[in-house]
């Protein structure tokens, strides 16, 4: 039977404009004590743009992190004071020049639980309209656009990696079935 831990103490190690880091001293059963360290994160949208002609527009750019290019759905940290449809109108807009006239949350998950608290929305995109992407001047975006078919097959191919954009690929291919 799981257990919930009491946190005794928390300490702030790190704040910074994307993540702050914490690090938590539990109580266990039986007396027992451990940390936890813990990143803070406002939360962050995912948006699934579809094009009239059925095609997922994706943005490709440099992930410091993994030393990779990386396909990904656009997506951004949610700001202060922001709701989530208004965070995933303003980075499809950033990102791909693109606006929504039809906007749906699809989905919520827990990016990585076991360190970090960020929740991820994930949402729908549809009756496009073309505009000017203005993304943020340390972004390098390349728009890539690929019908369903074959954004599974580059699932299967190891050529999106992205959790959160194969989870919206996933998701889009069975919404009937959590719709």
């Amino acid at each position: 039977m799981p257990i919930e831990e009491k946190t005794l103490k928390s300490e702030r190690i790190y704040e910074g404009k994307i993540i702050n880091l914490r690090v938590d001293t539990v109580e266990l059963p039986q007396k027992k004590y451990s940390k936890r360290e813990i990143v803070e994160h406002s939360g962050a949208v995912g948006i699934l743009p579809i094009t009239k002609e059925n095609k997922i527009i994706f943005v490709r750019q440099f992930r410091k992190p993994v030393e990779e290019i990386l396909l990904e759905i656009p997506a951004g940290k949610i700001e202060a004071n922001e709701s989530t449809e208004k965070c995933a109108l303003r980075e499809l807009k950033e990102e791909t020049g693109y606006s929504a006239k039809d906007i749906k949350k699809i989905l919520d998950f827990y990016t990585t639980p076991g360190f970090t608290n960020e929740v991820m929305h994930i949402y729908l995109a549809e009756n496009l309209e073309e505009g000017t992407a203005s993304p943020d001047e340390d972004e390098y975006i390349e728009l890539v656009s690929l019908s369903l078919e074959e954004a599974l097959e580059y699932i299967k191919e190891g050529k999106i990696k992205d959790s959160k954009t194969i989870i919206a690929i996933l998701t889009y291919k069975n919404l009937s079935l959590i719709l």
